[in-house]
């Protein structure tokens, strides 16, 4: 059953110059239900702006264009913000923003901020019973009930983010979008953030999960499915073993090259930099997005509309080279990536 359906969504940044930034361009995917589902892509490809996006809850200078966002087969693009934030967000959605551990007010206890939470959504719960359903979930999340009576300054980073985890699942939301979850706690840490995602997401307190990183191997141990981003489009899916182990599209092969991977079967492989930078999506390129910092691009690739392939059942692409002609390409340009990575830089070639 299909906990999620975004279809054709579309939503840009205005700004004080009254341009219109396209941050998430026509994109569509489902998440079912029990899944988990990984998007990675470079800084600033759009991750964030489409979990935002994805909640229907915009406010300046996030603007929604076009498309539908379906949970649990109810669209919410037609709903008023109000309604959105009363009966959807926390109940229906949930989201674990960047910079989480920054995210606790410092004037409160943490009690007191659940408590506030809890009833901006409506709950009629007694005092009593609010800090029931408080301790009952802190200790799923291995803190302890000390923790409600603390201020956020009291906390280490790893306390923090397991309590902002906690808040944002107090309602047991049918899905739940982790955005960087884990990008500034140390690896022990991430460790067990990550695992306790995956026990919340078991014992049924979470139903379906997004999880949103720059890292792609990291997904191969949280999630089931990944799609990359970039520019604002999705440029490629499948499930994580194929992502990690056998990626299709250039950018997607290249944040693999571009990172040390532990995982079996992966070792061994060309470490290169991905040259440039993300075009200026105020002017948006025509052709590929990607055309212009990618190794294989010819001139069709600068002018030519990208059309996504398909390259079996949910596996897909955005690429104007056909699969065969790709492999073809990657297996005749290895030699020369490695007589590159022993004489120096790749960017300059």
């Amino acid at each position: 059953m299909a906990m999620l359906e975004v279809k054709n969504l579309t939503t840009y940044y205005k700004t004080r110059m009254n341009e219109k930034v396209c941050s998430v361009d026509n994109v569509s995917f489902t998440l079912e239900e029990g899944r988990s589902l990984g998007i990675a892509g470079e800084s600033g490809c759009g991750k964030s702006t489409l979990a935002m996006s994805v909640m229907g809850y915009y406010f300046p200078p996030l603007n929604y264009e076009s498309g539908s966002i379906i949970i649990d087969g109810k669209d919410i693009t037609s709903l008023e913000p109000d309604t959105i934030r009363a009966k959807v967000l926390g109940s229906d959605i949930a989201y674990i923003p960047q910079a989480a551990m920054n995210a606790l007010n410092p004037t409160r206890k943490i009690m007191k901020f659940i408590e506030d939470v809890l009833k901006a959504h409506g709950s009629d719960l007694s005092k009593a019973e609010m800090r029931n359903l408080a301790r009952e979930r802190f200790n799923i999340l291995n803190l302890p009930d000390k923790v409600l009576d603390h201020y956020a300054v009291e906390l280490s980073g790893g306390m923090k983010q397991r309590t902002i985890i906690a808040i944002s699942t107090i309602l047991n939301p049918k899905i739940l979008i982790a955005d960087e979850p884990s990008s500034a706690l140390d690896v022990s840490s991430q460790k067990i953030v990550i695992k306790l995602l995956h026990d919340l997401m078991e014992k049924g307190f979470v139903r379906a999960m997004l999880f949103i990183t720059h890292e792609l191997p990291l997904l191969f141990n949280v999630t089931d499915d990944i799609m990359v981003m970039y520019a604002g489009e999705i440029v490629e899916r499948g499930t994580a073993k194929q992502m990690v182990f056998d990626p299709i599209m250039p950018y997607s092969k290249g944040l693999m090259n571009s990172i040390i991977v532990p995982e079996e079967g992966t070792r061994g492989h060309v470490l290169m930099a991905i040259p440039g930078a993300p075009p200026n999506l105020k002017l948006r390129p025509s052709g590929c997005r990607f055309a212009e910092r990618c190794r294989f691009a010819d001139a069709e690739c600068h002018k030519a509309e990208v059309p996504e392939q398909e390259a079996g059942p949910g596996r897909s692409y955005r690429c104007r080279h056909k699969l065969e002609d790709l492999f073809r390409i990657y297996e005749n340009d290895l030699p020369s990536l490695l007589d590159d990575d022993k004489g120096g830089s790749h960017d300059q070639k």
